[in-house]
């Protein structure tokens, strides 16, 4: 009986390997693991051959049938299928396709989905229609060149930039491997237009931020409001906030702990919660704490708000983008601490920025946190007193 792409995803690892059959000398290997693998069978006089098709659902089963039919075609015209595909994959190993997808696959393991999507998009969408099916030795700086040019001709000016960094980590991959001898983005230097730092809007003058906060309280949706109120008050970044979940919140010692695999840098971050956030958690708890999501969707209690609900709340107040994003409390906070004298240091460690010096980033996760409980709560003093003047 043939296979079906839900019977392929329904297949249940066992105790065994074992193999469903799909006709035509097709397999599927399933692994105790799970994995499961292409097989194709087949005899060249009385002795059998074995030909591994490749990974499901990297490839799905219509393309291991177009696999399948096509090595069949190469028996009946005399030649071992084996034989040819051994030829194939000497040639294909160094072309650059082949090397992109195992740099992605080696390299990416750690990374976070929405920065592999990103990655992808931009191999699959403007740099494997170019070079593909190329040996990575045959290109050069100019057709690197040429095709970030043709970008740029697009006003896509950050793309370009960020199509070149792609190409240039995918060369250093295939020098590491023997398979290329030099880098051709390192040529391009200065050639590319210079791309233009983009900086969040955000609210900075602290009659501004009054009004700012008298509008959030009055925002009549609960959960939009609190999350509104909890953007202003933490300044995480919106995706940490939108993600947060109960039990990373410590009630006894007022601290949200975000695990390192929700941080952009990939570490423990620590928000000590002041006095404010802990009443505005607690009469939250009452309406989702039995969710997962501190903000939870109101169409569906599994999901958290969406990725543009803070956002449309402040268009919705009446800032436009130009006056006030999401990402803009970070910057609106920065900059009122910096000149509120709190120390560079504890303000940049509560924004969780990078930490140059690997050894101490390594372990400071809890650095500063005596001085930054002090300074949260001073913020959350300061937004009070504004949005109550």
């Amino acid at each position: 009986m043939a296979l079906t792409e839900l019977g392929i995803k329904s297949a249940k690892p066992r105790d065994k390997e074992y193999m469903l059959g799909d006709g035509h000398g097709l397999w599927l290997l399933v692994k105790p693991d799970g994995k499961k693998y292409w097989r194709l069978r087949y005899w060249i006089g009385d002795k059998e051959r074995k030909i591994s098709l490749g990974v499901y659902p990297t490839v799905g089963l219509k393309d291991a049938r177009a696999k399948r039919d096509e090595l069949f075609k190469v028996r009946e015209k005399g030649a071992d299928p084996v034989e040819v595909l051994n030829a194939q994959k000497e040639d294909d190993i160094c072309t650059f396709k082949h090397i992109a997808e195992e740099w992605l696959q080696k390299h990416m393991a750690d990374k976070k989905e929405s920065y592999i999507k990103s990655v992808k998009l931009r191999l699959n969408n403007y740099i494997l229609p170019e070079f593909k099916d190329m040996p990575i030795k045959e290109i050069t700086s100019g057709m690197v060149l040429k095709l970030c040019r043709k970008i740029e001709a697009r006003g896509i000016v950050e793309t370009a930039a960020r199509v070149r960094s792609v190409i240039g980590q995918v060369f250093r991959y295939a020098i590491a491997t023997d398979r290329a001898d030099y880098d051709p983005t390192a040529a391009l230097k200065g050639a590319l237009q210079t791309r233009r730092v983009k900086h969040m809007a955000a609210i900075t003058k602290p009659s501004e931020i009054a009004v700012l906060m008298k509008n959030i309280n009055n925002y009549p949706r609960f959960i939009v409001r609190c999350a509104l109120k909890f953007s202003a008050l933490v300044f995480c970044r919106p995706g940490e906030i939108r993600q947060a979940e109960w039990s990373e919140i410590d009630f006894d010692n007022a601290e949200w702990r975000i695990p390192a695999e929700k941080m952009k840098m990939k570490r423990v971050h620590i928000v000590p919660l002041a006095k404010q956030v802990i009443e505005l958690l607690k009469e939250l708890h009452g309406l989702t704490g039995r969710q997962k999501y501190i903000f939870s969707s109101a169409r569906s209690g599994g999901r958290s708000i969406s990725a543009d609900t803070v956002r449309i709340a402040l268009r919705t107040i009446g800032y436009t983008k130009e006056e006030m994003t999401a990402h803009g409390f970070r910057g609106m906070a920065s900059t009122r601490l910096n000149e509120m004298g709190w120390p560079p240091d504890v303000i940049e460690r509560q924004l969780a920025h990078v930490e140059q010096n690997s050894v101490r980033a390594a372990y400071n996760h809890a650095e500063y946190l005596q001085e930054r409980r002090k300074m949260m709560q001073a913020w959350a003093d300061y937004l009070d007193g504004l949005a109550n003047s």
